[in-house]
Formats: C-alpha cells, sequence, structure tokens
C-alpha cells in the first residue's frame, strides 16, 4: 500500500450567521421525499419536477425510524428530498449560497433543473454559490438526493452483500446505520466580497492572553482587514489590521474546563475612505464573527495539560440517537443531555464515531465541556466480525477491501473535521480513528500518512486514534504516531466475563505495560450491558448491580496507574443498532436509557465524580 496522499486541503466552510452584512434562511421542515428502490431517479430526472410518489418527511431527522414501514427503516441506496423555497427580496445584489450542515452519506443537489454540488461524507458541511441561478423574491425548487450504501472505499466501510431475498448492506459499526438529512439546511446572503475563512489559535503568556488570526478574503481586492476582539460584554479589548496578525489581552479571562468563557473575534472587509491602510474607519463592507476560546492545551510526559494544568477526563463516550429521528440534530436533547452530563459530574465526552453538530459543539464551547473530535472511521476492522457483527471473512487492508482509496477518503474527512472545527476551544484532541486493526504491517502503512494529515492540517492539537482489544500493548503497531493513548477495554464484560477478579487482575497488568510508553491514557470505552430494571442479589451480567460492580472494578484499576488521565464511560445511553443476537433493542451500555432515565450506574458515577455530593 503506497504511502502518498494528495495535498487537498480540507476546505473550511464557514456555517451561515446573522451579521451586519449577512442573513441566512432555514430551510428546516417538512421536505417531500421519496424512496428510490430501483435507482431510478437520476436517469428519470427526478429533479426537474415534483418528486413521484412523494410523502412528507422531517428535516432534520434521520428518515428510517420515522415512517412506519420496514421498507423505509431498512432502505439500501438513494432517496430524494424537495422542497420550494423563495429568496428574500431584500438580498437583491447579494451572494447566496445554499449550504447542507450533513447529509449522510453523500449527497447531490440540484437547484432547480442544475446540478450545483455533491459531497462524500456524511456528517461534515457542504455549500454552493448559486447566486446565478436565483432571484431575490422568486421561489426555487431544492432537491437533493442522498445516499446511505457503504462500501470499503467510503468512512465508514460497509460492503453490499447479494442475498437470495436482495441486496443487503453489511457494516461493522456498533451503531444503527441512520441516514438522511439530520442537520439543518440554510440558504445564505453574504457580500461578493467577503470572509471566506478565519482560523484562531490561542496562547497565554502569564495573565496576558493571545489570539492569532489568519483570515482569507474573495473578491476583497482594495479592501482592507481589520479584526475587533471583544469580551462577553461587548467591550473591545484588542484589534488588529491586516489579514493576520497577533492580538493581545491583557488580564485574559482563560476558557477553561467548567468556564467556557468565550471572546467575540470580528473580521471586518472594511473600504477605506481617504485609502487609509485599515487602521480606523471606514464603511464595512462585511463582517464575520467568531467566538474565541483563550486557553492552551499541551502533552507532557504522561500528562495532559489545559492552560498547563493537569486536566483528567470524566464523562463518555455518545452517540448522536434519539428514539423517533435517529441522528437528527434536536435542541431540546441537547440541552437536557448537557443537564445530565452536569448533573453526573462529567466534564468532557468523545464525539464517538463521528463529528457531532455544530450545535453540540457550540454549546460546549459556551459550558467548558471538553470535546475529544473524532472522524467517522469506524468499521475498519474485519477481525471484530466473528463477534458482534456475524462471521464475514473479509481482509481489513488488501487491494480489495480498505485500500489506498479508501486513505484519501479517510484523509480528506479528517481535513473536513479539522476545517469544520479547529477553533472550537473545546476541542482539545482529535481522534482519527475508532477501533481499527492496528497490529498488522497494513495498518501501519495505512495510519502513518494519516496522522501526518492531521497534524499539518492542525499542528497544535494531540492527535490520537482508538486501539481496540485485540491489538493489546506489545502488539499495537500504530500507537507509536499518537500523541495520547486511547484504549477501549472491555475487560468483565467481553472477556472474563462475570469474573471480575480475574478482569481486575488482567486490566491492570496490561494497563502497567501501556503505562510504560511515557504518553497519556485515556480510558475511551468501558461498560457492561444493563438491562434496567434487571436485579440480583449477587451481581451478574445485565444487572444494574453488576454494571456498577464493573465500573467500581474499572476504578480501581485506573486510581493505581498514574498515567490514566481520563476515563469515559461506554455509553452515556442506550442507543439503536443493527439486528443480532448480542444486541436486545440496541445497545445496552448505558448509564441512562434510550429516553434517559438514570440506572443505578449513574448514581454510583456522580458518586466518584463530583465531589460535592
Amino acid at each position: 500500500m503506497g504511502t502518498d496522499i494528495a495535498a487537498t486541503k480540507g476546505h473550511a466552510v464557514l456555517r451561515p450567521q446573522d451579521s451586519s452584512t449577512r442573513e441566512r434562511k432555514r430551510l428546516d421542515g417538512l421536505w417531500a421525499f421519496s424512496l428510490d428502490p430501483e435507482a431510478e431517479g437520476r436517469t428519470a430526472r427526478w429533479w426537474a419536477g415534483r418528486l413521484p410518489h412523494a410523502s412528507e418527511m422531517a428535516v432534520p431527522a434521520s428518515y428510517n425510524d420515522i415512517a412506519a414501514d420496514a421498507a423505509v427503516r431498512d432502505h439500501l441506496g438513494e432517496v430524494w428530498y424537495q422542497r420550494t423555497v423563495r429568496v428574500p427580496r431584500g438580498w437583491a445584489g447579494q451572494r447566496v449560497v445554499l449550504h447542507f450542515e450533513s447529509a449522510t452519506h453523500r449527497a447531490t443537489v440540484w437547484v432547480d433543473d442544475t446540478e450545483v454540488m455533491s459531497h462524500e461524507g456524511g456528517y461534515t458541511p457542504f455549500e454552493a454559490d448559486i447566486t446565478g441561478l436565483v432571484s431575490a423574491g422568486e421561489e426555487i425548487r431544492v432537491t437533493a438526493c442522498v445516499d446511505n450504501t457503504l462500501s470499503f472505499q467510503t468512512i465508514p466501510p460497509g460492503v453490499v452483500e447479494d442475498t437470495p431475498a436482495g441486496p443487503r448492506q453489511r457494516y461493522w459499526h456498533d451503531f444503527f446505520n441512520y441516514a438522511g438529512l439530520h442537520r439543518s439546511i440554510w440558504l445564505s446572503a453574504t457580500p461578493h466580497a467577503h470572509t471566506d475563512d478565519v482560523t484562531v489559535v490561542t496562547g497565554l503568556d502569564g495573565l496576558t492572553g493571545t489570539v492569532d488570526y489568519t483570515a482569507t478574503t474573495v473578491g476583497a481586492d482594495g479592501l482592507g482587514v481589520r479584526a475587533v476582539l471583544r469580551d462577553a460584554d461587548g467591550h473591545e479589548v484588542a484589534s488588529g489590521s491586516g489579514a493576520s496578525g497577533r492580538l493581545t489581552v491583557a488580564d485574559v479571562h482563560r476558557w477553561a474546563p467548567g468556564d467556557g468563557y468565550l471572546y467575540d473575534l470580528e473580521v471586518q472587509l472594511v473600504e477605506h475612505d481617504g485609502g487609509g491602510d485599515g487602521d480606523g474607519g471606514g464603511t464595512v463592507v462585511d463582517s464575520y464573527h467568531q467566538s474565541v476560546g483563550i486557553r492552551t492545551v499541551e502533552v507532557r510526559g504522561t500528562q495532559f495539560l489545559i492552560n498547563s494544568e493537569p486536566f483528567h477526563f470524566t464523562g463518555f463516550g455518545k452517540h448522536e440517537d434519539i428514539p423517533v429521528i435517529g441522528k437528527g440534530h434536536d435542541d431540546g436533547y441537547l440541552v437536557h443531555d448537557f443537564a445530565l452530563m452536569e448533573w453526573i459530574g462529567a466534564n468532557s465526552f468523545r464525539t464517538s464515531h463521528y463529528p457531532y453538530s455544530e450545535d453540540v459543539l457550540d454549546y460546549a464551547d459556551r459550558h467548558g465541556i471538553v470535546v475529544i473530535d473524532e472522524t467517522a472511521a469506524v468499521g475498519l476492522n474485519m477481525g471484530l466480525g466473528g463477534g458482534i457483527f456475524g462471521s464475514q471473512g473479509y481482509q481489513t487492508y488488501s487491494p480489495d477491501t480498505v485500500n489506498d482509496e479508501t486513505r484519501a477518503v479517510h484523509a480528506q474527512a479528517i481535513r473536513e473535521l479539522v476545517a469544520r472545527d479547529k477553533n472550537h476551544p473545546c476541542v482539545v484532541v482529535w481522534s482519527i480513528a475508532n477501533e481499527p486493526e492496528s497490529d498488522t504491517e497494513g495498518a501501519e502503512d495505512y495510519f502513518r500518512p494519516l496522522f501526518d494529515v492531521a497534524r499539518e492540517a492542525d499542528p497544535t492539537r494531540p492527535v490520537g486514534f482508538v486501539n481496540v482489544m485485540l491489538a493489546p500493548h506489545g502488539k499495537c503497531r500504530v500507537s507509536q504516531f499518537a500523541d495520547v493513548l486511547m484504549l477501549n477495554r472491555y475487560y468483565g464484560w467481553y472477556v472474563n466475563t462475570g469474573d471480575l477478579a480475574a478482569a481486575e487482575t488482567a486490566w491492570l497488568d496490561e494497563l502497567q505495560g501501556w503505562a510504560t510508553e511515557g504518553k497519556p491514557i485515556i480510558v475511551t470505552e468501558y461498560g457492561a450491558d444493563t438491562l434496567p430494571g434487571l436485579h440480583s442479589l449477587t451481581p451478574q451480567p445485565w444487572s444494574e448491580e453488576y454494571q456498577v460492580a464493573y465500573l467500581d472494578m474499572n476504578h480501581r484499576v485506573f486510581d493505581r496507574v498514574d498515567a490514566v488521565v481520563g476515563e469515559h464511560v461506554w455509553n452515556f445511553a442506550d442507543f439503536a443498532t443493527t439486528s443480532g443476537i448480542m444486541r436486545v433493542d440496541g445497545n445496552k451500555k448505558g448509564v441512562f436509557t434510550r429516553d434517559r432515565k438514570p440506572k443505578a450506574a449513574a448514581f454510583a458515577l456522580r458518586r466518584r465524580w463530583r465531589k460535592d455530593s
């Protein structure tokens, strides 16, 4: 397997916003919706008129569970969404952009009869300049064809197998393959001369904070760039001119875990009155606002430091998973989930196993919650197939399975994640994969250049991946590239089931081995399936008592190894999976049920994580 990856940059797609020069219109709601089981929509040019046989579908939402129809839930292939929207009459003379926050797993979009964009990857945004296709005050027809098919050249991977009943999608990630338009869609207006990207890198020097900013612009010849930094009360604390520069903030209020203090950086394009250099006044042609949390992140030996202070991660692996709407974003659940994390004493979570909605990261920024941000590279491991997902018999890395083309898609997913989330202070680690095969030469060759891609995209944050139990200490060939060690381990569940004494001995032995690597260790998954309301006098697997005893055993192990700097229980809440004998109505490792009722383990974790409880 080759090692070269084309150095394509992850193009930043700034989220639409309202500012003094910008406006946006949310296109969420009910869209016309049609399955395309015979894959005829493209040939029949469904985008050129009203969708045939259309029902109504909520956006944002996964489509799978909304209709009371197995054909919708289990559909494989393309589906079509369509709606009309009127371009605001006040947008005459503006640049008009159509912006999708995500489409799982790929999409092609038309405006009226014109194809305007396609995108691969189910969890990052994409957009098109449609100025030449629209008129202010007039209606347009927006059609999106969304495809949930996975192959060995997608992230995450899968394969379509022929069965007597027809094609069947097989995939190796342990959560349901929800699909659709999961996040908001926007129509937005900007000036033709506009800011196209903003990057901020923050630092601390005693009581002084620094904000290094870089702005890229389009159509801005003859215009100046001015940067204005304001505190949370709106008072200007620093300013500068030029497309890049350093702003300094005396007596800085740091962003810190539990203290999500944010400054506001306004990037202005300025038409100078009298030909000034941008330091003074002038007409503001474009204004874009970027929130800024001033903080530092560093790995030093086995310590993980935020603002030069040791940080210990407490929290969860989570999922975007809600009854009925699947992976659709919901603000009510957003607020409730963060409230539950605060109640239990969680200071962090991992976006397992894909980039979450930008609303989630914005909320974490404002509330001082620390995030490990993960790509959708989950399931790159055929060795897991025999246990959870049934026998499959594929080789992970080969010219016919996970190959150079896969790695190029994976590299682009890393670039797009970093481009989208680089300015979030809550994000402190990039996780480029979850539980890949990592104990083979093929794994080493596959991942070495991907770590280079991540570090080139962002040299300021640690990079890691999540190691699977099949690649224990001494056998993993990918952990050498990581700044932090992230381990998923299920001693006492998948191995040593029901024998917590043996599990404790084996787990401590392996963890002490990893500690010799001299890197911080975050235990990113440990958990036990638990049926709420099932009790046993002596702790037995699946009972609430066993889940508590299992967690207690893990915590005794962690507390004996100084290199352990984090503990993320798998999982925050029960979630939906593909069907199988290992999963009864989904994965039950949640500390909360799928509808967010606490199990006994929630109270046990609250006692450990909250010193005031």
